[in-house]
């Protein structure tokens, strides 16, 4: 009898379609890298390989100090972001199901399903008054913003994590008179402990990578890394943006498979 499995990687034209989508998704990319390294000033005449336009961008106060910037703000948006993604998560997956955790669930994910640009004029407008009330004008606004924003990025893994966990392992310590701070400590912490760094790395990317909410709520002399950019983009491009790109890339690259690496499934 014939196999009447369907499977996709079967129809006519499946390879052909899969083919032209890697292309279309990753030829602009590879074109951006190549182009970093043009000895020329065009974005689009290649004129040699050379390092310049790489030292050019180490040698710039103005990328250092926006690179500087961005890793401080990424990384207190991915500690907070993961702390109150842990105590959502706990909350959500260590009790029975309860009336309103839906709702609860669409409140975490709520920036996941508003479009940006609304969440921006938001917090432009909510953190506008707060500055009249107090002339407080440092990172804090930024912080603020990208940890609320980077919650539901740091939630999915952990959640994901908490329910694939052994729950009878948790059971067990408080069978053997643990407090439920030291079941949490010594046996729930340790398993989570791989999906909290994967969101986390992940709350840091989405952090590092952030444009339009950065744009709206920074106040004057707190470019990031991508507004720098943008703002450079403006004026006049040239290949040191492409180099700027091709770092970040690198670093995206490097965090997104160390997730992956803590994120898959072991046999």
């Amino acid at each position: 009898m014939a196999d009447r499995t369907f499977e996709i990687a079967r129809l006519p034209g499946f390879a052909t379609i899969a083919v032209l989508a890697f292309v279309a998704l990753y030829l602009p990319i590879f074109t951006l890298s190549i182009y970093s390294f043009n000895a020329g000033n065009s974005v689009a005449v290649w004129q040699g390989w050379s390092l310049k336009w790489y030292h050019d961008a180490w040698s710039n106060a103005a990328v250092k100090s926006a690179t500087v910037r961005s890793l401080v703000i990424a990384v207190w948006a991915a500690v907070i972001s993961t702390a109150v993604a842990t105590m959502a998560a706990l909350g959500t997956t260590r009790r029975a199901a309860f009336r309103g955790q839906t709702f609860i669930y669409v409140v975490i994910n709520q920036p996941l399903m508003v479009p940006e640009i609304v969440t921006a004029v938001a917090l432009l407008i909510f953190f506008g008054v707060i500055k009249q009330w107090t002339g407080y004008q440092g990172l804090g606004y930024l912080i603020a913003a990208h940890s609320a924003f980077c919650v539901p990025f740091a939630y999915l893994p952990i959640r994901a994590r908490l329910e694939g966990m052994d729950l009878s392992l948790e059971t067990a310590a408080a069978d053997l008179y643990a407090t439920p701070w030291q079941a949490f400590r010594r046996v729930t912490l340790p398993l989570l402990a791989p999906g909290m760094i994967a969101g986390a790395m992940l709350a840091f990317v989405i952090s590092l990578d952030d444009v339009v909410i950065t744009e709206f709520v920074k106040s004057g002399g707190q470019d990031t890394l991508p507004t720098y950019m943008l703002g450079q983009m403006r004026r006049a491009i040239t290949p040191e943006v492409n180099a700027i790109s091709t770092v970040l890339l690198g670093l995206t690259v490097v965090l997104l498979t160390a997730f992956f690496l803590l994120t898959r499934n072991k046999d």
